[in-house]
């Protein structure tokens, strides 16, 4: 289904499009993670990136939720922008040998998929409110709240000692 085929007419079918969406995009990174936790040489990152596929299994849940909340069957639809962000991550790592660049590319990386999650669920909720589904809203939100706190962590390890090693 393209962005505006025939098959979305309304917000509400935009909205559970959009769903379905993020839905595939988190199965795509609990797939994508570990391969990310193998190439990692430094500890912390490691570490978060493992607290950080507990959460999107979490988040898958929560999304499954929500679909369940909303009336919908659980379905994913493919979504060309994660498997873009993947798909570079994967060819930039290996082609980096210095291991500082290499976790220094990986946090980069980890902060493309966080910043795509983050407009996802931000849309997802401003939409959900919008069809008087607070509900769902609220469900959103927890996911939005994570991927936020994520992207925070990453952006701090990156300025404090990754880039820095890198360099």
């Amino acid at each position: 289904m393209g962005l505006f085929s025939k098959d979305v007419k309304t917000l509400n079918d935009l909205f559970v499009h959009t769903l379905q969406d993020i839905y595939y995009a988190e199965n795509q990174i609990t797939k994508a993670l570990p391969k990310m936790i193998e190439k990692a040489t430094d500890p912390q990152i490691k570490q978060d990136f493992e607290t950080h596929l507990r959460e999107t299994q979490n988040q898958i849940k929560r999304l499954e939720q929500v679909f369940q909340m909303h009336g919908e069957s659980v379905k994913a639809v493919t979504c060309p922008a994660i498997d873009g962000i993947i798909k570079e991550t994967n060819e930039l790592a290996g082609d980096i040998a210095d291991k500082d660049v290499l976790d220094a590319a990986l946090v980069a990386s980890a902060q493309a998929v966080e910043h795509y999650e983050i407009t996802r669920y931000g849309t997802l909720i401003a939409w959900a409110k919008q069809l008087g589904r607070d509900d769902c809203a609220s469900v959103l939100k927890q996911n939005l709240d994570e991927e936020k706190a994520t992207d925070e962590k990453l952006t701090k390890m990156a300025e404090g000692k990754i880039n820095r090693q890198a360099a």
